[in-house]
């Protein structure tokens, strides 16, 4: 079964999820490249940003979203 890691949420904004589905942060286009954005939930189910299993990743940088890349690098590393 493939799992879908990104998931486009408007134009320039895709959500990353988790192999078992959790959302895990968003890919922005900002000043030409992708940029990762960490996200978290806290004990309510509040949104922390920044936070959450890819803290480390926060601000990482991609030239194209590439599915099988980025879960190569934040998943089976």
């Amino acid at each position: 079964m493939s799992t879908q890691f990104l998931k486009p949420v408007s134009e320039g904004v895709c959500a990353l999820h988790d192999p078992s589905g959790l959302h895990v942060g968003h890919f922005k286009w900002v000043n030409g490249q992708w940029k990762f954005k960490a996200v978290g939930y806290g004990p309510a189910g509040q949104v922390m940003p920044g936070h959450g299993p890819l803290t480390d990743r926060h601000n990482a940088c991609f030239a194209q979203l590439d599915e099988a890349t980025i879960r190569a690098r934040f998943f089976e590393e």
